[in-house]
């Protein structure tokens, strides 16, 4: 077994199972999207909890994993060559984990690359574009009088939103029959939007039936309901 005490990381998040994948995180869209990635492949993973209100985020221990401060990272003590192998950026660990187990990317390079395109349309646009429209309509952007810059992403993402409206007319996923990354992806940022940032009626969510099929059935997998509460914030 591969020794992963020399990553710091585990200074401050002990590895009580260190032959498994262990996941620095906390349930965000971003975090979600890992967790529920890792109880649709069944890979065995141990959660470890990035608290921001103890600002776990900035601990050294932390930014020796991910210089960039951000959740989810992961530290699969089997990567690439047997060697362990750190990860963030929850885009890169989608794309890392479907190729490590062959599960939830088309084998076929064109169906590899198109889930490809719609995985870096979620990073590109609906996670920075939403995530707006939450700060200016439910956080601090919310007192400012000026209307304009929410409105601004207010439109973006209805525009975005419609993109993916149209993409899944006659699909039952974004690749169409296959379940891939590109949904995992997307849709714990169309739950934010709706749940947590309460802007369904902001962005007209019901423009968008297909958007809202999709997301109600990718709501409804098992791995996704024990997914979104990992790791649980005690």
């Amino acid at each position: 077994m591969n020794d992963i005490s020399v990553f710091p990381v585990t200074g401050k998040w002990p590895a009580q199972h260190p032959e498994r994948l262990q996941l620095y995180s906390l349930p965000t869209p971003n975090g979600i999207k890992v967790s529920v990635m890792l109880e649709e492949i069944g890979l065995a993973y141990e959660p470890h909890l990035v608290s921001f209100d103890k600002n776990d985020q900035m601990s050294a221990e932390f930014l020796s994993l991910n210089p960039n401060n951000k959740i989810p990272a992961i530290l699969d003590p089997n990567g690439l060559g047997g060697k362990p192998l750190a990860l963030f950026e929850s885009g890169a660990i989608l794309l890392y984990l479907a190729e490590k187990t062959g599960q939830l990317i088309p084998q076929d390079a064109a169906g590899r690359y198109e889930t490809i395109q719609w995985l870096m349309f979620q990073m590109g646009g609906i996670g920075p574009m939403f995530g707006q429209v939450g700060f200016f309509h439910k956080f601090a952007g919310k007192e400012y009088e000026d209307k304009r810059p929410r409105d601004r992403y207010i439109g973006e993402a209805k525009r975005l939103l419609n993109v993916l409206e149209q993409r899944l007319n006659g699909r039952d996923w974004i690749m169409g029959e296959q379940y891939t990354i590109a949904d995992i992806a997307v849709f714990p940022w169309v739950r934010t939007l709706v749940g947590f940032y309460e802007a369904s009626e902001l962005v007209g969510m019901e423009n968008f039936p297909n958007v809202m099929r999709v997301y109600q059935a990718f709501m409804a997998r098992p791995a996704v309901i024990t997914g979104i509460d990992v790791p649980k914030r005690g």
